[in-house]
């Protein structure tokens, strides 16, 4: 049952109202809108996964009644202007309007499941009564361990609606960072998928075991059966709205690269906002599929779980990173939309299923500036590169590299080295600045002062308002430090052009040093990525006896190239340093080239430098 492309179903419950056909005015999934021909092969293909589609029937508890009111309990004394902001809303309207849209696709796995809105709607308003039967209280953290599938992104809405606080943790970590952050948080549950137990073993909080199967017989299923028999078929008007949006929404985890990670304290109205503004700057809409490969542990998959529901759009989850699953849909399933570091767009782009697309897709990106190698290898495939740049603190995305028509004209690496810029501040977010970094003894109050708008001056990345976090909990040293000047201090050092659009020169752990002069390992990086046999390159500090410290960069070599320099890295490390000797001044060349075969990387797709810097301790 692997690879299934998505296909329209009937789901036949006699006697319920999920009897009735599937509207999907969801225009790509399937065959209803594919506005190109199909050959006799793919229709083949696609009659059969339409069979194995057809073959899934939700649980019982799962279908919702004849007569569903989406809407829940006003608290007592709520103002008629005033409606506080929580992105649960989301979900509401898309159930209302949309019923019998498809949600959520969940197909590469032993299990597929398919669900509608109003079926998906129903299984949401199962957990939060399930949570409140668990005796979770408002404001109560539950924890969550699971890869991309229905039940991390139920538990996006689910546990809102139970009015507690969701904890994502990265399914990544060791058991003892995962029992810290569970102690740390003081998580009242855990929900964990059954390829994670192993990470909760021991531990004394009540545990929830997903199967991720969505049949009976499933633990997390039967937790859900319970929150239904619970409810007593009050529906969600036996649920309680929360009454302040600037409640917390969420407590996502830093990766801790420099000691114990910090818990990131986001609102409902902060999520709210930026998943508004993640669907508007990306234009998703009714008609996009949005395809899981950024985790939704991360930062909560960058609010995308509620943008995709106020989009009132269709999305597909994928357990694993697997390039071949993601090409399938690419491909076959009408994907529009999906988000990714440069190391996964650079394997999406290297895969042996890479070739051009019959629809655009935006591929939104952070972590690192996109080379222009990559920009454009993603044009040739028909898919856009959306850059953009945030912080777990920041929501995720909260800036974007907005497109200027005169870029148009230019010449691919011409228009990369501008794309490679981190742009303007989203719709709902306060203005990105540059600042100059906090001085020595310097009071955390100061008035914080802009650097220059000359593309040279490197200052710190501030902001605040709506997209930024509320705090780090339990932690009010680091919220003031994080807080000087009333802005949220990134610790990512920048400059800003005469354009006003931000450019991230480095985090400032990793500006390179050398004789006195400060180097971007980025900027150095997008240069050496410009040499044609280069497939991915980072670069750190590595001590110099003379200048104190000079890069050092550790290549990954094309797989046409690799046979080219077998024998010869040598020889390769002098052509690349000749290549990008015009290119960058002497202080940014890097002294040393190290071929090798693959880079460590965060769940995200982000390189690990702190493990670079170990190796390079050793030699």
């Amino acid at each position: 049952m692997n690879g299934h492309a998505l296909v329209p179903r009937i789901p036949t419950v006699a006697g319920t109202p999920c009897g009735e056909a599937l509207s999907f005015a969801l225009a790509p999934i399937g065959l209803l809108l594919r506005p190109f021909r199909l050959h006799l092969a793919e229709k083949v293909r696609l009659l059969h996964n339409s069979i194995a589609m057809n073959s899934f029937q939700p649980t019982v508890e799962s279908l919702p009644p004849t007569s569903v009111t989406y809407r829940l309990r006003l608290p007592q004394g709520l103002p008629v202007h005033k409606q506080p902001l929580n992105p649960l809303s989301f979900l509401l309207r898309a159930a209302q309007v949309y019923p019998n849209r498809l949600a959520i696709a969940h197909p590469d796995v032993q299990f597929p499941v398919y669900y509608s809105y109003a079926t998906w709607a129903q299984r949401i308003q199962n957990l939060a009564y399930a949570l409140i039967q668990a005796g979770i209280q408002p404001g109560d953290r539950v924890a969550v361990i699971a890869p991309n599938s229905p039940v991390i992104a139920e538990a996006h809405h689910g546990v809102l609606a139970a009015r507690a606080i969701i904890c994502p943790i990265n399914t990544r970590l060791t058991p003892a960072e995962v029992a810290y952050i569970l102690d740390h948080s003081g998580s009242k549950l855990i929900i964990v998928d059954h390829e994670y137990v192993r990470l909760v073993q021991g531990v004394k909080t009540p545990v929830i075991v997903s199967n991720d199967s969505g049949r009976v017989g499933d633990s997390y299923e039967a937790f859900l059966s319970s929150g239904r028999h619970f409810s007593q078929e009050r529906g969600w008007l036996g649920l309680e709205w929360e009454p302040n949006e600037d409640s917390p929404a969420a407590l996502c985890y830093t990766s801790g690269t420099t000691g114990r990670p910090k818990g990131v304290i986001t609102t409902l109205r902060g999520s709210y906002l930026a998943a508004v503004a993640n669907a508007y700057e990306t234009k998703m809409s009714m008609e996009s599929v949005y395809l899981w490969i950024l985790p939704m542990f991360h930062a909560c998959g960058w609010t995308y779980p509620w943008a995709v529901t106020l989009a009132c759009a269709g999305q597909i989850t994928l357990r694993t990173v697997s390039y071949p699953l993601i090409w399938n849909h690419l491909l076959n399933s009408g994907v529009t939309h999906y988000c990714g570091a440069p190391t996964v767009q650079i394997g999406l782009v290297s895969a042996p299923e890479a070739r051009p697309l019959p629809r655009p897709v935006s591929a939104i990106t952070a972590g690192s500036a996109p080379t222009a190698q990559l920009i454009g290898d993603l044009e040739k495939l028909g898919i856009t590169a959306v850059h953009v740049y945030g912080l777990t603190e920041t929501y995720g995305p909260f800036t974007k590299c907005y497109f200027q028509p005169l870029w148009k004209d230019l010449s691919p690496e011409e228009r990369a080295r501008y794309l490679a810029r981190q742009g303007h501040s989203f719709l709902t977010a306060e203005e990105a600045r540059v600042v100059y970094p906090l001085k020595e003894g310097e009071n955390l109050d100061s008035e914080l002062v802009d650097v220059p708008r000359d593309g040279k001056t490197i200052g710190e990345v501030v902001t605040r308002g709506n997209i930024a976090m509320k705090e780090y909990f339990q932690d009010p040293e680091a919220t003031r430090k994080a807080f000087r000047g009333g802005h949220f201090n990134s610790g990512d050092l920048a400059v800003i052009h005469p354009d006003g659009y931000i450019s991230i020169q480095d985090r400032s752990k990793d500006i390179i040093i050398s004789g006195g002069e400060n180097a971007s390992s980025l900027a150095i990086e997008q240069e050496l990525a410009s040499h044609p046999d280069v497939l991915e390159v980072s670069v750190v500090a590595r001590p110099h006896p003379k200048w104190g410290e000079r890069p050092m960069a550790f290549v990954i070599l094309k797989k046409d190239a690799v046979k080219k320099w077998e024998g010869k890295h040598k020889d390769f490390e002098a052509d690349l340093k000749r290549h990008v000797k015009p290119r960058l001044p002497g202080f940014a060349c890097p002294e040393w080239v190290k071929v090798v075969d693959e880079l460590p990387k965060t769940s995200t797709g982000k390189i690990q430098k702190m493990e670079l810097r170990k190796i390079i301790a050793k030699l």
